[in-house]
């Protein structure tokens, strides 16, 4: 598990050190850093999968620079993980381009260290040290089933091969479903179940690739209503159909070392983020740390205070703090965590001039 993290010249944080938790649920309101925090996330998976160089001319490395590179001049990350850990330095070069100035992987603090490289060298290494860490840097994938519109990926044919891992946008959907219900059909029969919770209507899914192209697979359900009727993923409402995706990621038999989403609660009825927090709850227990980023006064009032960290914005950077329990009993003895939140009892609301 991912223990201890710092970050320095990244984006809204100037500098921060946060200890994490199995569950880490970030709460804050617009424009406060939540979603840079969970971007470095992407950032350590992009330099770890060797895709620095293309990332940084796609993406102006100006602006991943706190206040830019006048005022920041480094970017570094450091992340622990009990005995073992990875640091990483970048600077920019003369083209806009990053590069790595160091890079270093440590067991009982003992580094391994390179430097002066265009890609990472930890995805290519065979010490053990790095193997171990690999499990890790690769799971880092952010998680965002934000766009349900016509046509959008979650709502799309996939081809039926592209089942080994869901999509972080769901791009993939009716493909995994399809490889759990041949691999895994206890597994597709809770997510059925789980979804029917918060959809009564709703009978199940009719997975099977097409007739005309047998490498494509649709999204079928059927409704409890209409006997021998089949709709697609059209017919869902957004915050149906984001539930499914997310019910289909948080119940998948092989869990990743760690799942981050970005604000899982939109579009999601007040019984659906009850679910939703019970499916977090369960994947932590089983072992596979979870990162979350929220406004949702639902989804924190289902979670310890230890498990919330709230974000705000104060002299020009980021801060994070996880709340205490302990220094908040009293409150909570007559309020909940989301109540604490609207009335400003805890951090992370915005100003109001």
């Amino acid at each position: 598990m991912l223990n201890r993290i710092v970050i320095a010249g990244y984006k809204s944080i100037r500098q921060m050190e946060l200890e994490l938790r199995p569950i880490n649920i970030l709460l804050g309101s617009n424009g406060v850093g939540k979603t840079n925090f969970i971007s470095f996330f992407r950032l350590i998976n992009v330099i770890y999968e060797q895709h620095l160089h293309n990332y940084t001319m796609r993406n102006n490395a100006e602006r991943l620079f706190h206040y830019g590179l006048k005022q920041t001049k480094e970017l570094k990350g450091y992340l622990e993980f009990g005995d073992n850990a990875y640091e990483v330095r970048l600077q920019p070069r003369y083209n806009g381009s990053l590069f790595i100035a160091e890079e270093k992987s440590y067991y009982r603090r003992r580094p391994n260290s390179f430097s002066n490289m265009e890609e990472s060298r930890i995805k290519d290494s065979t010490t053990y040290r790095d193997s171990w860490l690999r499990d890790y840097l690769q799971s880092y994938k952010i998680y965002h089933f934000h766009d349900t519109s016509k046509g959008a990926p979650l709502r799309s044919s996939a081809n039926v091969n592209d089942n080994r891992l869901l999509r972080t946008d769901g791009g993939n959907l009716p493909a995994f479903l399809y490889m759990l219900q041949q691999k895994y059909p206890k597994t597709l029969k809770r997510i059925e179940l789980t979804v029917r919770s918060v959809m009564p209507y709703f009978g199940g899914f009719s997975l099977a690739p097409s007739v005309l192209d047998a490498n494509l697979i649709n999204l079928q359900w059927s409704d409890m209503a209409a006997d021998g009727k089949y709709f697609d993923a059209n017919d869902l409402s957004d915050g149906s159909i984001r539930f499914i995706a997310l019910a289909t990621l948080l119940l998948q038999p092989i869990l990743p070392k760690v799942i981050i989403i970005d604000e899982p609660e939109l579009g999601l009825h007040p019984a659906a983020i009850v679910r939703l927090a019970g499916m977090v709850q369960s994947v932590a227990a089983r072992g596979c740390q979870v990162i979350i980023s929220t406004q949702s006064v639902n989804l924190i009032n289902n979670f310890d205070a230890a498990d919330i960290i709230t974000v705000d914005r104060k002299d020009g950077q980021s801060s994070f703090n996880r709340l205490d329990g302990n220094e908040l009993k009293n409150w909570l003895d007559d309020y909940s965590l989301g109540e604490l939140w609207t009335k400003s009892i805890i951090d992370g609301q915005p100003t109001l001039l």
